[in-house]
């Protein structure tokens, strides 16, 4: 509506301006203090996305990069077993990364003596696919990244009857906890305990990703969508991988769910449904692959108090459509 036009009233020009202002406002306090966290958090957890690559070197040629082996990938790092009805695999102590899981009822062909369905793969494998749940340092508060080796029980092994529990001191009172228990036969839940004993309140941002390395082949059905997808705000959203190279897209959300779905599986981020968060799905580029990825992180900072402890819950799915 043009303020302008000659069939606008006074009263109309006076809400519309009152509009016009109220809007400046919400901006310019949007600008001056939610970007810059949002943006500082958006960074921090790119810079994390790009870490997740790892190459071989070929013998004799240098500047020559090939992927790993899965059983090189899987040799770089000490791991917790992953074990279920439903599930085999492990956790990436390198990280505490979820990036080994074979889905133990599922093969490659009708033969049930074909091999297993493999779904996560570790990075810097031909098709990486991996999935990661933590927290991001807000005002420069150390917190924990791909590169972090985290400490877990002797002889620990994630079951249905026994959860692990992952722990990481960062040497200047934050204690980080990470327990990953088997919640449903596809559902492996992650909780994420912050103990400050330092003497000032810390504020960090949680969040959780799925990343894929490599462009996946889409069988092409078309009757299913094969891509990145997820629900915010009761509204499925369906991001071709052709779709994500032509942009970053951000989506606000209260709740929901994100993920990737193939032909038969699918994996999904489960956060609380109470939770306000920004969900994207992206694009990137590692050296000259390329890379996909799906993430939620949330809107305000987690402020962890001096002396005090918070806990935030995530949920991934991994299996069968």
């Amino acid at each position: 509506m043009n303020p302008n036009s000659p069939n606008t009233t006074p009263d109309t020009k006076n809400l519309i301006l009152a509009m016009a202002l109220s809007m400046a406002i919400i901006i310019g306090w949007q600008w001056l203090f939610g970007d810059p966290l949002a943006k500082r958090a958006q960074e921090q957890l790119q810079q994390q996305a790009g870490q997740t690559t790892t190459t071989a070197v070929v013998p004799g040629g240098a500047a020559e990069v090939v992927p790993l082996t899965r059983d090189q990938a899987l040799a770089l790092s000490p791991r917790v077993t992953i074990e279920s009805p439903d599930l085999k695999g492990s956790i990436n102590l390198t990280g505490a990364l979820l990036d080994d899981l074979h889905l133990v009822n599922y093969h490659e062909t009708n033969n049930k003596t074909s091999p297993t369905i493999t779904l996560l793969t570790p990075s810097g494998v031909a098709h990486a696919y991996l999935a990661e749940h933590g927290v991001i340092g807000a005002e420069g508060a150390k917190a924990p990244d791909t590169k972090t080796l985290w400490q877990a029980p002797s002889n620990a092994k994630l079951t249905p009857t026994t959860p692990v529990t992952l722990t990481w001191d960062n040497g200047a009172g934050l204690k980080f906890e990470k327990t990953f228990s088997l919640s449903d036969k596809f559902v492996i839940s992650v909780e994420q305990k912050i103990t400050n004993a330092s003497a000032a309140a810390v504020n960090l941002v949680p969040f959780g990703r799925v990343q894929r390395q490599d462009t996946p082949k889409v069988q092409g059905v078309w009757v299913f969508f094969e891509g990145l997808l997820g629900v915010q705000n009761d509204k499925l959203n369906e991001v071709t991988y052709a779709d994500v190279t032509e942009g970053k897209i951000e989506n606000p959300s209260t709740g929901g769910w994100i993920g990737f779905t193939d032909n038969y599986w699918a994996t999904a981020l489960i956060p609380d449904q109470k939770a306000d968060l920004i969900n994207t799905y992206q694009h990137m580029k590692q050296g000259s692959r390329d890379a996909y990825q799906v993430d939620h992180r949330a809107k305000q900072a987690l402020n962890v108090p001096a002396g005090g402890s918070v806990t935030v819950r995530d949920n991934l799915y991994a299996g069968a459509k």
